[in-house]
């Protein structure tokens, strides 16, 4: 909510790690030869292209040489069985994520958790917008509403603790410049789970979130059109289309979309509009050029959550297994004693008439890819970006024991970002004492200016609690914020097959961080302590290995860490408070399993996160310093196929997270949990496909999120709660619709049990409770042609 909105830095220089290449290894000629397998070799593809994993080098040579040898000649050292790589597996994890490595690893060769939901499965499991796509990942929370447009909980932290890159950029903390957005341009959306700082640098403590967007591809041109209505008067649009142009060389992709998505509770929307463009062109075989260009704006009339309210007020009207626990208001400091959400404000938006929030952005990228020689590539981007938000609304709502009235308070802030830099690469396949070797030096640069105009001062009044008199905002005075961050860095990451089986990977990244800010009241006068200025320089990176221990079977360990500015959000420290940069790190084993003709598939790992000089929200915009958080945890996944109709999957995710060494005067935290952080985390499906002339699916979600906390006090308790979808698709005949390739129908019922609960808590804003959606019906429609 509020750290949404609170101080944005003003200017980034993003830069990336350093890792030195493994030193040669004097093993025997035999071994050496065997253990040459390499990787995909590097061809000049457009920037952030998705395109399916191509072959291990080591299997394509293999072909080869099998192709070139004669039918009696002795048969070559049996090399691992790799799954065709044109074929998306239960998992996915032959998709390549570049939010987790530069060196083109598929999720399989990489050694850590990352999980990539394809525009595929984002169309099947109906995700409109990046939060409903990151409640079907594994162990992944979000907040899902105008308010807290992208609030993400993963293994046990939250908010600015995980990053949210865009085509692998990094914009900003997440908490604050992220907004709605819809799917329907999105090619795939990578989770790369535990410190994450070695590819995204400061900020990733619990991982990163990466979008990406639909690329240009050579062949003929493909259109695509969506189109979808619910019963909350919902709708979307969405027209794309790709392919190769009449001049040779020249491919585009073209995505245009806009819905309005109306709130369960009154007077709530939220309308997107969003276009993006982008243009390859194969100069020759040796060289490509792209480039890039998209425009968004969202426009919003907010929800900011029900009160808790006291039991004994609300009596008949309290509702159990939504929220719970005996709660002191943080705001008007009167004893609640027990507290519930009372069922007559389900629907009820306490926020001002005259809210808006509005947000506009605009990116241009452009590069090249260049082949320098057979074993040496250079990549490099060049992007701008600038956005516009506003948050105008009443955003506390705090039930008063004393007058049985809800105390409102006004907020409002604006951004004004702009963001240029570059990332080059440099990727040298080469070859050490006989050993496949694979090495990319990446220098990245950015420089981030922010000015936020917030409020000066913050009307309030007090309103009933049923039908509430909701007024307007008022009086508003204005007071500024500015910052420049500036980010430049240096990295290395590195791929050494030691067997052929066996591979290292390991990488690390320097990094300097500058930060300038000032702050001026009402009048224009700088604060006490403003100008001021700060410079980090973390190091930070990754070691591991992959071992495949039978094809198909991989194991994998690292060792990674990271670093991040020690508050949840920069602006809400003053200069006399510590700067410290928090430090991260994460020990993770586990093991990937493609299995029974790639019809079947699991993966399982285990962690040990600890971050040390951590900073957390106390209510009312202020910081406690809470020493370390702990968090461990486990996750498993699988997915199969039994008979080609039906599949079904699941997955589950457990993490105990805990702060340490968090006292203060009056008190400790220590032991306590974070918030937004449920302990168990779990999701399954099933569908079963009908191959009749008219094929049809039908289909069934269910999602069960643990208890949570609102705040660091643990006092009041987010209830769990269990929720599921339906659906039922039709694939209609191309004889019933010449014009197209393809056209489906699907109607789908999102929570069909009309679950109410609790989806989240901003620990800024203690005194109300962020609820789910209750049951609604859908239809859509899509075609391809």
């Amino acid at each position: 909510m509020s750290s949404i909105r609170i101080a944005r830095p003003r200017r980034v220089l993003l830069a990336s790690a350093a890792f030195t290449s493994f030193a040669a290894l004097d093993l025997p000629a035999a071994l050496a030869q065997q253990a040459r397998e390499s990787l995909p070799p590097i061809e000049v593809s457009p920037a952030q292209a998705r395109k399916p994993a191509k072959p291990a080098a080591g299997a394509a040579q293999s072909a080869r040489r099998a192709a070139a040898r004669r039918p009696a000649a002795a048969p070559a050292a049996p090399k691992p069985v790799m799954p065709d790589a044109t074929v998306q597996t239960p998992l996915n994890t032959n998709a390549v994520a570049e939010s987790a490595s530069r060196l083109g690893l598929t999720v399989r060769q990489t050694p850590a958790t990352v999980e990539v939901i394809s525009a595929e499965t984002m169309r099947e499991q109906g995700y409109r917008t990046v939060s409903e796509v990151a409640q079907g990942a594994v162990g992944v929370t979000s907040g899902d509403n105008p308010a807290e447009p992208s609030a993400f909980s993963m293994r046990g932290f939250t908010n600015s603790q995980i990053n949210t890159l865009y085509n692998g950029i990094k914009i900003g903390p997440q908490n604050m410049t992220s907004r709605i957005a819809d799917t329907a341009n999105l090619e795939a959306v990578e989770f790369l789970k535990g410190p994450a700082s070695l590819i995204s640098g400061e900020g990733a403590a619990g991982g990163a979130i990466n979008f990406v967007t639909k690329q240009p591809h050579t062949g003929a041109v493909n259109n695509e059109a969506d189109f979808s209505w619910d019963s909350l008067n919902s709708f979307r649009a969405h027209y794309g289309s790709g392919g190769s142009t009449n001049v040779q060389g020249l491919d585009y992709r073209l995505d245009i979309s806009r819905s309005a998505l109306n709130g369960f509770a009154d007077d709530t929307n939220v309308k997107t509009f969003g276009t993006s463009g982008q243009l390859n062109y194969r100069v020759s075989d040796s060289l490509k050029i792209w480039g890039a260009i998209e425009y968004r704006e969202d426009r919003s009339k907010a929800y900011w959550g029900a009160p808790l309210v006291p039991v004994s007020y609300s009596g008949s009207h309290a509702t159990t297994g939504i929220a719970s626990g005996n709660y002191v208001s943080n705001y008007n400091g009167t004893n609640l004693g027990a507290v519930t959400i009372d069922d007559r404000t389900f629907n009820t938006n306490y926020n001002v008439l005259d809210n808006r929030n509005v947000a506009q952005e605009v990116w241009l990228r452009g590069g090249f890819e260049l082949k320098l020689a057979p074993d040496l590539t250079l990549k490099s981007q060049a992007y701008g970006y600038g956005a516009e938000r506003t948050w105008f609304n009443n955003e506390i709502e705090a039930f008063n024991s004393t007058t049985n009235l809800v105390d409102r308070e006004r907020f409002y802030v604006a951004h004004s970002q702009r963001l240029v830099g570059n990332i080059t690469d440099l990727i040298w396949d080469t070859n050490i004492a006989g050993f496949d070797n694979r090495l990319v030096t990446t220098l990245s640069s950015s420089y981030l200016d922010f000015v936020r105009p917030g409020a000066a001062n913050f009307p309030g009044d007090s309103v009933s609690l049923v039908d509430p008199n909701r007024g307007y905002y008022g009086l508003l005075t204005t007071q500024q914020q500015t910052a420049r961050i500036d980010n430049e860095a240096l990295s290395f990451e590195d791929r050494l097959k030691l067997t052929r089986s066996f591979a290292l990977i390991g990488g690390l990244r320097v990094e300097h961080i500058g930060l300038d800010r000032n702050s001026t009241d009402k009048n224009g006068v700088e604060k006490a302590g403003f100008p001021f200025t700060k410079d980090w320089a973390p190091v930070t990176g990754r070691i591991g290995y992959t071992w495949d221990a039978v094809p198909g079977l991989t194991f994998f360990s690292q060792y990674a860490t990271g670093a991040d500015v020690a508050a949840n959000n920069i602006f809400l420290l003053s200069p006399t408070q510590p700067l410290d940069l928090t430090t991260s790190r994460t020990y993770e084993t586990g093991v990937k399993h493609l299995f029974w003709d790639n019809r079947a598939e699991w993966s399982f790992s285990a962690y040990d996160i600890l971050r040390k000089n951590v900073y957390a929200a106390a209510g009312g915009m202020q910081l406690n310093i809470a020493g370390r958080q702990e968090s461990k945890g486990l996750e498993l996944a699988a997915s199969i196929r039994p008979i080609e109709p039906l599949r079904v999957w699941g997955n589950i995710a457990y993490v105990d997270a805990r702060y340490a060494d968090y006292n203060f005067a009056g008190g400790s935290f220590s032991g306590n949990t974070p918030p937004n952080v449920p302990r168990i985390v779990a999701n399954a499906g099933a569908s079963y496909r009908f191959f009749t002339p008219w094929p049809v699916e039908l289909g069934i979600v269910g999602r069960h999120v643990g208890d949570r906390y609102n705040t660091d006090a643990n006092t009041v308790t987010m209830n769990a709660y269990t929720v599921g979808d339906v659906y039922a698709f039709v694939d209609i005949p191309k004889t019933v619709f010449n014009a197209v390739d393809q056209a489906r129908l699907t109607f789908r019922v999102r929570n069909f049990t009309d679950k109410r609960y609790a989806i989240w808590g901003d620990p800024f804003y203690p005194d109300q409770i962020l609820l789910g959606a209750p049951r609604t019906y859908e239809i859509s429609a899509a075609f391809k042609w």
